[in-house]
This record gives structure tokens, sequence and C-alpha cells, in this order.
């Protein structure tokens, strides 16, 4: 049996997700898996890495291609884009987008909703001559 006390304490998979993002965000161009492990400090065993960046690339946060042998990784979009991607999948596995969405806004606090509405408005405005 593996003594726990060797190993630091536990990561919760959105965080390592997200340190995985990030180290893939400061490379100068698609990264190795063996490059992310390396500049995350190398405590993370490189099947871990392989399983997060492919986990990620399930979600659609990142792509990959083939360089040689193994696969190079690129972040699909920034943190930003990442969570929208989050909040669209939840709100298209409900049956009740309407009820959901009126839920979300009226729980906004009234920054986030003048934000909302500015955005909105915005958007409304596009395309439109």
């Amino acid at each position: 049996m593996t003594d726990r006390r060797q190993r630091g304490p536990r990561r919760g998979q959105g965080e390592l997700e997200a340190l995985v993002l990030s180290a893939l965000r400061e490379a100068d161009g698609p990264a190795s898996a063996g490059w992310v492990q390396e500049r995350l400090g190398g405590d993370l065993a490189y099947t871990t890495v392989i399983t997060i960046l492919t986990r990620l690339l399930a979600k659609g946060a990142v792509t990959r291609e083939r360089a040689g042998r193994s696969f190079v990784w690129t972040p699909a979009s920034d943190q930003a884009g990442l969570a929208a991607h989050k909040m669209r999948k939840v709100l298209d596995g409900q049956s009740d987008r309407e009820a959901v969405l009126a839920s979300f806004v009226t729980s906004l606090e009234p920054d986030d909703e003048r934000l909302l509405r500015e955005l909105l408005g915005h958007a409304g405005g596009e395309g439109e001559d």
C-alpha cells in the first residue's frame, strides 16, 4: 500500500486542469506533455499530465497535433473562453433553458447584471446597419 505522507496534498481535477492550461499559455508555441510536466515542477507523473491533456482535448479546451511519435498541445481558448464553454455546456444539458437563464440573471450582483445588459446591448447591435 502506498504511503500518502510521501506525496503532497491531493489536488482536484479542476485545479490540475487550470495548472496545465496555464503552463500551455506560457509556452511560445505548441508544447509537449513532457514540457508541461517540467514546467509544473515535475511533481506530476507524465501519465497524469497526458490524462489531463486528453480530458482538456475532449472538453475543447486544447488542440493537439502530431509531432513525430507524440503530440504537441495548444490551448484552444483563454480562461474566460473555457469558463464560457462550461456555462454553455451546463445550459445545453437543461430542458428548460429559459428557467435556468432567468434564475442565473436574477442571482447576479447588480454590477454583474449591469455588465451583462451592456454586453447584450453591444451584441444585439452587431451586424445592424
